[in-house]
């Protein structure tokens, strides 16, 4: 048993898909998986494993923001031997033509935060999804008839930015969106050897300033797991 993650060895499928807020993994793994287990509820990070079209797959929950991501990727892939990572979660949108409710697949991750330049002894580090699953969640979401929007988001270190304009810079070089996890995800993918993607659902527009409820973010957004359960192998 890992120090974050009660699971007994063998309860945790080969593939995760990973959500910042538990209750979406739980609501994910009740509607969508065959006969889900809860397999850990230490500090509210609720994990679930169950199948999906007759091959197991388990959902976990992480936290916000890059640090604690980081723990339970760590945890999940030395300590119960994933070999796959999809992350499910909601981004604001920093372009006009992004509405509420639309997919992005996110092919990079740039960042604010240090800890890569920690990792990488002050370079920059380009992280970057596993270009087969990325292309397999395209051909996927393509024959679901789910519009998807392939792009480089941003991984913020901070929820709430002093500077109210702070995103314009990314919009003006094709940033899709913000969020807070995608980059960590990719570089720890990259250490271990696993495949990542990030699948996500926007949730709040930063040019108009909506936003999809807290209800609405945690069981609407289907879609974004529907491509992501097509990955399981």
């Amino acid at each position: 048993m890992s120090l974050h993650i009660g699971a007994k060895p063998g309860e945790i499928a080969e593939t995760v898909l990973i959500a910042g807020d538990p209750l979406r993994a739980k609501n994910v793994a009740e509607k969508m998986l065959e006969n889900p287990l809860c397999y850990s509820q230490i500090r509210g990070m609720l994990g679930f494993t169950g199948t999906y079209n007759g091959k197991r797959v388990s959902i976990q929950g992480t936290g916000m923001g890059l640090p604690s991501t980081a723990i339970y990727l760590h945890e999940l892939i030395s300590d119960y031997g994933v070999k796959k990572v999809v992350r499910i979660g909601t981004c604001g949108s920093i372009q006009e033509y992004l509405d509420i409710g639309d997919v992005i697949l996110a092919t990079s991750a740039s960042t604010d935060s240090n800890i890569n330049r920690l990792i990488f002894k002050g370079m920059d580090y380009a992280p970057t999804p596993d270009f087969e699953t990325l292309m397999r969640a395209h051909e996927a979401a393509k024959m679901m008839g789910i519009k998807v929007t392939p792009g480089p988001v941003f991984s913020a270190d901070s929820f709430y930015n002093a500077d109210p304009d702070h995103w314009k810079l990314w919009s003006e070089y094709g940033i899709l969106g913000m969020e807070m996890e995608t980059s960590l995800l990719y570089t720890v993918a990259a250490k271990f050897k696993v495949k990542a993607l990030t699948i996500l659902s926007v949730s709040d527009s930063l040019i108009t300033h909506s936003s999809a409820s807290a209800e609405e973010r945690e069981k609407k957004f289907m879609n974004m797991a529907k491509i992501a359960l097509s990955l399981v192998d």
